[in-house]
């Protein structure tokens, strides 16, 4: 009953978008569903609703969202982004180049709203040349690559943790599966943009180095200093942008209009949104049932956890799952080792991708103005075949750890 109720759900969220709904709409139509599937009753659903609207991971995430928005303000105002651009150009010559690795580069900053910063790059990257709905992939898909498997990301060291699997091991074994997540973004989407750029080669890479790193050197420095003194995101970058307000001399007047700017009203209630959903989800306890929903079926242990990350993912997210899942499946299977790791961490990036609670997709379809159904469309191919491969990868990696 617990998968009916689910897809149910999921139902209602994809047939409101399908509807033109915006996602907040959609979001609270799951959450009104799920409250009613699992008889919840209103004030109770009211109340939990509430607290998720005001939690402490809520209020983190939309002041991420803030400061992130307006650190971007701030690099469009002296036109870093186009110096990025320009720099990468000027170094690889090739819009492809500036479409996927603008993305990764951001996705280094451990914030779901530091894509909105790699969107501009992607946007002139694609031109005319490919859809908006692409350009929505590639941001999206691009700026998760390193959140899969880096140590940066709070859900990498809580899975590590509650693993005991050696961080250097996990990090050397996910890196040729982040290999096949670059070649199937460029098979299936990059490689539509032309690659001339319609500049000549430039013989000044170390110049075009230093400017590339004088336009990011504003997320290089989040980065270290979340790294370094394990900061909240919206307090690092708040930091940075009183830095930068310094050196490239803002004045009060250039400042005072992104005070407003940066409040992008459809981000911060769609996220609110999200928060609600899966707060309701995680009352009803469905996600501590799914492992014993799928124990019941014939199949290995491995597959099970597989699909019970898979699916837990989609509706809880990623920490959620890892908290609960990690425990359970190192429990179940002690040999698995980095080998499933390595598959969980991955069931979970796939997950992720297709989710309507991962606030990430939210964003970039928000900014690109396309829908969520379109980006997941062009999702599921490419995550298909990477789960086709990732199941003989892994598969492999048991093998070579049990000699």
């Amino acid at each position: 009953m617990d998968i009916i109720k689910l897809a149910v759900v999921f139902f209602l969220i994809v047939a409101a978008i399908k509807f033109k709904k915006p996602l907040h709409v959609a979001i609270l139509a799951g959450t009104v569903g799920a409250s009613i599937l699992y008889d919840i009753n209103a004030l109770q659903a009211l109340q939990i609703m509430g607290a998720a609207s005001i939690s402490p991971d809520t209020i983190m995430l939309v002041l991420s969202f803030y400061s992130i928005t307006f650190l971007q303000r701030m690099l469009e105002k002296r036109e870093q982004l186009t110096l990025a651009e320009q720099s990468l150009n000027g170094i690889f010559n090739s819009r492809r180049i500036n479409a996927m690795m603008a993305p990764v580069i951001i996705g280094l900053l451990p914030s779901p709203g530091a894509v909105l910063i790699a969107c501009p790059i992607v946007d002139n990257a694609g031109g005319n040349d490919i859809s908006k709905e692409d350009k929505t992939f590639i941001a999206s898909y691009f700026r998760h690559i390193s959140e899969a498997f880096l140590p940066t990301y709070a859900s990498i060291i809580l899975a590590l943790q509650l693993s005991g699997v050696d961080m250097t091991a996990f990090v050397v074994s996910m890196l040729p599966m982040a290999v096949v997540l670059f070649l199937l973004g460029y098979f299936y989407y990059v490689r539509k943009i032309p690659k001339e750029t319609g500049q000549p080669n430039s013989n000044k890479k170390l110049t075009h180095v230093k400017s590339l790193l004088r336009s990011i050197w504003t997320i290089i420095a989040t980065i270290i200093i979340i790294l370094t003194f394990k900061l909240q995101v919206h307090i690092a970058v708040s930091m940075i942008i009183i830095l930068n307000f310094i050196i490239d001399r803002f004045t009060w007047e250039e400042i005072k209009p992104m005070f407003i700017s940066a409040f992008e009203y459809k981000l911060i209630t769609s996220t609110i949104a999200i928060m609600m959903f899966k707060d309701i989800l995680t009352y009803t306890g469905v996600i501590d049932r799914l492992p014993e929903v799928f124990a019941v079926l014939p199949i290995p242990s491995v597959v099970i956890f597989a699909l019970v990350f898979l699916l837990g993912t989609i509706v809880a997210g990623t920490q959620a799952i890892i908290a609960l899942g990690i425990p359970l499946a190192f429990a179940a299977i002690p040999e698995g080792g980095v080998a499933l790791m390595v598959l969980l961490m991955c069931m979970t990036y796939i997950a992720m991708q297709v989710s309507p609670t991962h606030i990430c997709l939210a964003i970039v379809t928000e900014r690109f103005e396309t829908s969520f159904i379109d980006l997941v469309k062009r999702t599921v191919p490419v995550m298909f075949v990477f789960l086709v491969i990732l199941s003989g990868y892994s598969y492999i990696l048991y093998l070579l750890q049990s000699l």
